[in-house]
C-alpha cells in the first residue's frame, strides 16, 4: 500500500489497520494509536484488506474534524462521563462502607475526568464516526469507550459496547 500523506504507512496491526503516525491528543497524556476502519467484518470476522485511498482520506477529514473540534468534545465528554459515574459508580467508590476505602471525592467533571487521561486507541470509522477507547482509572476491567459522530458524543459504555 502507498504511504498516505497524512496517516504515513498503514499497516495491519492487533485490532485491525493502523496508521504509521501516532497522535498526542491535548488533553490527554499520551501519544495515541488510530485505527482506521472496523476490526470485524459483519460476520465478526477479521477485515485483512486495508483501507482504500479514499477511505483513508475520508479519515483524515473525520480525525482533523474532531482534533478542530476538540475542546468543545471534551467539554461534554467531562459532563457526560462524569454523569455517568454519578450513576453507576459513585454509590459505591463515595461510600466508605460499600468500598472499603476512603471516598474517591469525585465531585465535579474536571476531578472526575483525571481518571479519563488514558487513551488506549482511537478508531476512525466511516460516515464521520469515530470511538476513542479509554482505560478507566475508575474501572479498569471494562474501560470507558465514546463514540462519536459528526463530533457529537451518541454513546458511552465500557470498550467494544458502543
Amino acid at each position: 500500500m502507498e504511504k498516505h500523506k497524512f496517516w504515513g504507512e498503514v499497516a495491519e496491526d492487533w485490532a485491525g489497520f493502523s496508521a504509521e503516525e501516532t497522535f498526542s491528543i491535548p488533553h490527554f497524556e499520551q501519544t495515541v494509536t488510530v485505527f482506521l476502519g472496523e476490526e470485524f467484518d459483519e460476520d465478526g470476522e477479521e477485515i485483512d484488506t486495508p483501507p482504500t485511498a479514499e477511505e483513508l482520506n475520508a479519515y483524515e477529514l473525520t480525525f482533523s474534524s474532531f482534533l478542530e473540534h476538540l475542546d468543545s468534545i471534551i467539554t461534554e465528554v467531562k459532563e457526560q462521563a462524569f454523569n455517568r459515574y454519578q450513576k453507576l459508580y459513585a454509590h459505591y467508590f463515595e461510600d466508605e462502607a460499600k468500598s472499603g476505602e476512603p471516598p474517591l471525592n469525585l465531585n465535579t467533571p474536571g476531578k472526575h475526568f483525571q481518571h479519563l487521561k488514558e487513551i488506549n486507541y482511537i478508531r476512525v470509522l466511516g460516515d464521520h464516526t469515530l470511538q476513542i477507547a479509554i482505560r478507566y482509572g475508575v474501572d479498569t476491567e471494562h474501560g470507558l469507550e465514546i463514540r462519536l459522530e459528526n463530533n457529537k458524543i451518541v454513546a458511552m459504555a465500557g470498550i467494544a459496547e458502543t
